[in-house]
Parts: C-alpha cells; structure tokens; sequence
C-alpha cells in the first residue's frame, strides 16, 4: 500500500536535509528519499571538507537548532585576499559592525546535526534509496505532489528528466586538506591569486582551544596535472609546497588529514521546475540546480537560500493561498524567477574572477592589480559586495 506524502525530496546532503526540516516546520508530511547515514559515513575516508557560512546561512540554521558548536564553527573576523604582486583587498568584520564576515563550518558536524533533527521531526520519513524511487519504475511506492531534487550535481533524477544542464569545465581541480601553521591565523581567512592557482586558508578552531589556532581547512585550486603532481606528494612535500605558496603567511606548515580532490566547473541547469508524467510536478535546488567556482566561498549559502525561497514559496498554500497545491507551477514559477537570476549572477562573477586570474600576460596581471587596488579604495561599492556576501 502506497504512503502519500505533501513533497518528496530526493537527496541525503545539506541541502536536502534542510529543506525538509524548513518544510516539515509548515506542517507538511515530507519523504525524504536517500541514505540515513550523513554523506561521509559508510568506512569512507574523514571528510575534510569546510564550508564558509555567511550570516544568513547562519540564522536558517540556528533557527532549527542545528547550528555546530563552537569548536566546529569558527568566525572569520577579517580576510585577506593577494594578487600577483601588489594588489590585495581586505575584509573586516568590525568595519561592518558584525560579529563575523562568515563562519567556517566542519562539514562531519553540521551533516550529524541535521541527521539527528531529522531523526526526531515525526513529520519527515527517511527512505532509503531503492530502484523504485527512479522514473523507470512508474509504480512508485510514494506518492507525493511535488518532488524536489537535491540530489547534486550528478543528479540521476535530474538527467532523467531530460533537464539540460550546460556545464563548463574549468580543466581545474580543487585539493581540500587540513594543515596547521607555526603561527596562529588570529582568525584570518586568507587568499592568493597567482599564477592562475587559487589558494586559501579558511580558520579552523582547535578541538580544545577556541580560537585563535593555527589549524585551517586549505582549498587550493590547480590545473589537473599540477593537481595530480601535489597529490603525488608525501605529507611533508605537500606541506611545504602550502608553505611557499602561501608566502610562509602561518609560517610552516604540518598536513594533518588526508586530501581530496574534485574536478570543478561552472553548471547551470536550463529550467528547474517543470511536471513529469511519472513524477508528476518537480524542482531542483542546490548543486543539482547550479555550481559554481569556490574561490568566492558561497557554494552552500547559495544552496541554502534556494531552500529558504522555496519553502516561503510553498507556504502559501497553507494560507492565504489555501486551494493551491505544492505542485501547482505558477506556484513553482516564483521560486524559479527568484532564484535562477540571483545563480546566474554570482555564477557570472565567480567565473568572470576565474578567467581573469588564470590569465598570465603581464598586461592583464598590471590590470587586475590595479583593480584590486582601486576595490580596496572604493569605499561604498567594497562595503555592498561585503554586505551581500555576507548575507545582510
């Protein structure tokens, strides 16, 4: 006998688990279609992951009460970011009157979070991933009147449908490690530009220390065969090539994880709502949606402000649009309009910043430095993009 659920939400990450606590919290009855372990688990390696939180980011999750404690959530109170010679921006927190430009968040604590708050909301059943949740099996055992699709950017479901999704490859590759310095990071984030490699060090706090440590989560990206050599490297080389890198800005450094390495590219998918005959009506949110260069640090809080939109969408229905279902498009056509421009234009800078800096004549690198230089100066149009970065 088949069970009937208000939305099916297909997909175990962050994202996923986010929207259906959001919706379980407007009464409705969501499955939530995917692995009851948190993505790392299942005799895989650590995850060493990190994201950049920004403030709203931070405020959707307080607000479920799945916020990591402060030993996995650390403020970054000011950024610096290096060009090839002497441009260079600065961020502060305290400029801003803010407690944090952003939070740098464990991965492994915020996915047991949510684990355990969907675990206890009695209004969200957990399925696990069987054949029958796909298209090709048209007898489903959940109905549900809308599916949303977190599946991310390799979504199965997504492909199925027929949905393009236009990707364009950055031929770079992205290293996530864990490394602590010889000098403390005083809660810095830190970031160069140069010789079309991307490197930054996100502060991390100690596991019985608050801040300032010397741990951070380190993001580098690099061409695929350099990705390939540093990944070749024993613990000490890889460190020191951090270190030189780096400019020895924490002194030097110690590997103290693994790493891991993924290919990056700009995706965005041409329509993301639409009905089905199978599935009936759909959306897509997070990475199944859009994916972007992580040398801006707003992968997730983009994520997560297409599930906060989503869900003031869909909470219509239990008001003042009562005789609506969550599956009506016109519904879903305002979540597409409000979100798929807000993707596409940080999409466009993230990747516009990417070309720029992979670029090595000697003119383009006098241009972008004295751009850098004359952004440090801007005065008000450095404090909006830092306000809309920061999610105020």
């Amino acid at each position: 006998m088949s069970t009937h659920y208000d939305i099916c939400i297909q997909g175990s990450g962050i994202v996923a688990r986010t929207l259906a606590l959001l919706l379980a919290r407007e009464r409705f009855r969501v499955a939530l279609v995917g692995s009851a372990k948190p993505e790392s688990a299942g005799g895989e390696k650590h995850d060493v992951r990190a994201y950049a939180l920004n403030a709203a980011s931070r405020n959707l999750l307080e607000s479920l009460r799945v916020w990591p404690d402060v030993a996995h959530a650390t403020p970054v109170l000011g950024m610096q970011v290096h060009g090839d010679t002497t441009g260079r921006v600065n961020f502060s927190a305290a400029e801003h009157g803010s407690e944090a430009l952003a939070w740098i968040v464990d991965v492994p604590a915020l996915e047991a979070q949510l684990l355990q708050a969907v675990k206890y909301q009695p209004l969200i059943t957990v399925v696990e991933q069987v054949a029958s949740t796909h298209l090709q099996d048209s007898n489903t055992a959940i109905r549900r009147d809308l599916t949303v699709i977190c599946e991310g950017k390799n979504s199965v479901t997504r492909e199925e449908l027929g949905v393009e999704f236009d990707v364009t490859p950055y031929h770079q590759h992205a290293i996530a490690a864990r490394l602590t310095g010889t000098l403390p990071h005083g809660n810095q984030a830190l970031q160069w530009f140069k010789n079309g490699e991307i490197l930054a060090f996100l502060p991390l706090s100690e596991p019985n220390q608050t801040y300032p440590g010397n741990s951070v989560a380190l993001v580098w990206s690099v061409a695929e065969q350099r990705a390939k050599e540093l990944m070749a490297l024993n613990a000490d080389e890889f460190a020191k090539e951090v270190a030189v890198h780096s400019e020895h800005a924490l002194g030097n450094m110690s590997l103290y994880s693994e790493r891991a390495v993924w290919p990056l590219q700009l995706a965005r998918a041409d329509k993301w709502i639409g009905k089905h005959a199978k599935l009936g009506s759909w959306a897509l949110a997070g990475d199944a949606a859009h994916t972007v260069h992580p040398l801006s640090g707003q992968g997730l809080n983009l994520g997560l402000a297409d599930v906060v939109e989503l869900a003031n969408v869909l909470s219509a229905v239990r008001g003042k649009e009562y005789w609506r279902s969550v599956g009506d498009l016109k519904l879903l056509r305002r979540y597409e309009r409000a979100r798929k421009l807000d993707a596409l234009a940080l999409g466009t800078v993230t990747d516009g910043l990417q070309q720029l800096f992979a670029r090595s004549e000697s003119p383009l690198q006098a241009l972008r430095n004295w751009g850098m230089q004359g952004f440090e100066r801007s005065g008000g149009l450095k404090q909006w993009v830092t306000k809309r970065a920061m999610g105020l």
